[in-house]
């Protein structure tokens, strides 16, 4: 594990990267991670950093909050077949609905 570490921490220095892990992910990908917590205070803390890519270990709508809070900034998932149950609970005509009471 230490050898994986070791060039995980290299690659992202060559790439000036940081890694985000939610705290559902395995402990090996939360060591190498620079931020652990849950979705907000990692799509939070995103907007904050001065990397030029992002790598998301997390579910897709995580990868996809923190790119539009950082257009200018690349960021990968790890795992783009990650998904979230409850992402998919409210209707796109729902959240139109929850916006114009807004």
């Amino acid at each position: 594990m230490n050898q994986i570490y070791e060039e995980i921490q290299e690659l992202k220095r060559e790439h000036n990267a940081v890694i985000l892990a939610h705290y559902y992910v395995p402990e090996e990908v939360q060591k190498c991670a620079d931020y652990i917590g849950d979705s907000f205070y990692l799509s939070k803390i995103a907007t904050t950093l001065d990397a030029s890519t992002i790598v998301f270990a997390g579910v897709t709508f995580m990868g996809e909050s923190a790119k539009i809070l950082n257009p200018e900034k690349n960021v990968l998932l790890p795992m783009p077949e990650a998904d979230c149950s409850m992402a998919h609970m409210a209707s796109a005509a729902k959240i139109k609905e929850m916006r114009e009471k807004i």
